[in-house]
């Protein structure tokens, strides 16, 4: 099992999601991603899209305005 990180700080909406598309796309079954994010819409994206794709979000944090979300790969 592997971690990767990624690095959406700056990037609005949907582009933390798309990104972590991707990383999911290139991770195999229950590689950890860990995303990070500065956009005020992620919590609720990551969400979602965790609900949508079957990913389990182990956590989410707010980190002085720095959403990091702990996703594995289903």
């Amino acid at each position: 099992m592997a971690e990767k990180v990624i690095n959406c700080r700056g990037m609005q909406c949907p582009g933390p999601i798309v990104q972590l598309f991707q990383a999911t796309k290139q991770a195999a079954a229950g590689d950890i991603l860990v995303i990070e994010a500065t956009d005020g819409g992620f919590k609720r994206d990551v969400q979602a899209w965790c609900r949508k794709t079957g990913n389990e979000l182990l956590s989410l944090e707010n980190d002085a305005g720095v959403l990091r979300a702990r996703i594995k790969k289903a």
